[in-house]
């Protein structure tokens, strides 16, 4: 296998890593309990978990939907939206808390809240027969130092959170709670702002009759509206926060002054937990490696590279020392980069043997498994025979002086010229 073609799998199992950087509601609280949103990574996830989030299995890049789509039915709840799997239970004239990934602070702008009765399953309603009416918003907070301070930015200070309130005379029943960021950091060009709608199916209780008319999603905005088409570098005194009338009953939804202790509920199926991408090798070979005395058994061994304690070690006739290096992956890709670093690495070190012949007669391989993708690199078997005395490797060795070292007798072996000189070594 080409080094390529390695480097490319990396850099894919980085990218996975980091889809879910920002850009989607990650938790929903409702009565102090936490519920899983929806995760781009649960595509990858078979079956996926069953969570109130719609899914968005399209928007791999944490994307948005501009003013030019605001016609289709991606502007609804993103693109690509299907129906959630199940729904999350809110009595009418509480809260419902919203935690988006990290939200970068060059996008700012209004955040809007609207729900819709799905008269009847919210899993199985068509989204184009929705009908929205907005029961919170907010927008320009400070215009008076351009870009201005804007509701993103509570939602930043705030732990990425915002709260939206359920309107208390709404009759019981289920609904959509389609919940909104504008990004307004390139909207003085035209189809230059960025919609993030985000979906969660509700299901309302309480005593209420009332029964909004609403709007379709697709009906909801207009790419010439004075809130949607604005240049925020310039001073504002004030700003007109885009869509239909907020509804009587509703209220604006503010942002949670601090995180609190919230319990988690059981969801339909396991769920993904965001954290980053671990690359776990693995060295085979047919006897210990690297070295072994040849006068002892070879005794097939396998030794698993996973995140080492100091008192670790490779199974081999002699108990060798261990030392431990830290292995960084490929950063992430994308506006938010991450570097991940991996488990450490043993780098065995041998221990003092008679002065006898060494061999090492098998094939080495080398496999790196993450996100159901394997890769594996097999070096040739080769017999290498060392005439000096075996004494402990110096202070400072790495893996890659052995491997040097390694690759510096094989060649001397097959009766080449090795290109790679090992450092002086005292033996």
């Amino acid at each position: 296998m080409s080094f390529s073609t390695v480097a490319f799998a990396a850099s894919a199992l980085a990218l996975l890593s980091t889809v879910s950087a920002h850009g989607t509601v990650s938790g929903i609280v409702v009565d102090g309990k936490l519920n899983t949103g929806y995760s781009p990574s649960f595509q990858f996830s078979n079956p996926p978990p069953v969570v109130a989030g719609w899914s968005i299995p399209e928007d791999l890049d944490n994307g948005f939907v501009d003013p030019a789509r605001f016609q289709d039915p991606d502007i609804i709840c993103h693109v690509g939206a299907t129906n959630a799997g199940t729904s999350i239970t809110v009595a009418a004239g509480s809260t419902v808390e919203l935690q988006w990934t990290p939200w970068p602070e060059s996008h700012k702008g209004p955040v809007i809240d609207y729900l819709a009765s799905c008269n009847g399953e919210c899993e199985t309603v068509d989204k184009t027969a929705l009908k929205f009416f907005k029961i919170g918003e907010e927008g320009l907070i400070d215009g008076s130092n351009a870009p201005g301070n804007w509701a993103s930015d509570k939602l930043i200070a705030n732990s990425n959170t915002w709260v939206a309130t359920i309107p208390s005379d709404i009759a019981p029943g289920n609904y959509v709670l389609r919940h909104e960021i504008i990004a307004l950091h390139s909207a003085y060009d035209d189809n230059g702002a960025q919609n993030y709608p985000q979906c969660i199916n509700l299901v309302v209780t309480g005593s209420g009759t009332a029964k909004p008319a609403g709007v379709a999603g697709t009906e909801l905005y207009k790419r010439t509206d004075a809130g949607i088409l604005i240049d925020i570098y310039k001073t504002l005194a004030s700003y007109v926060i885009p869509g239909p009338a907020l509804y009587n009953s509703g209220s604006a939804p503010a942002p949670v002054e601090s995180s609190s202790t919230v319990e988690t509920s059981t969801i339909a199926a396991p769920t993904t937990v965001d954290t980053p991408t671990t690359i776990v090798p693995t060295i085979s070979t047919g006897a210990p490696f690297p070295f072994t005395n040849s006068s002892a058994p070879a005794v097939p061994t396998t030794t698993a590279i996973s995140p080492a304690g100091p008192n670790d070690s490779v199974d081999a006739p002699e108990p060798p020392t261990t030392t431990s290096a830290p292995v960084i992956v490929a950063p992430g890709v994308g506006d938010d980069e991450d570097t991940v670093t991996g488990p450490a690495i043993p780098i065995v070190t041998a221990s003092p043997q008679p002065d006898t012949p060494t061999v090492c007669d098998s094939a080495a391989t080398v496999t790196v498994t993450s996100a159901g993708a394997t890769v594996t690199v097999t070096a040739p078997a080769t017999t290498v025979t060392v005439t000096a005395s075996a004494k402990p490797l110096p202070s400072g060795a790495t893996f890659d002086d052995v491997l040097s070292w390694f690759s510096s007798g094989v060649k001397k072996a097959a009766g080449g010229r090795s290109r790679r000189h090992a450092r002086a070594v005292k033996l």
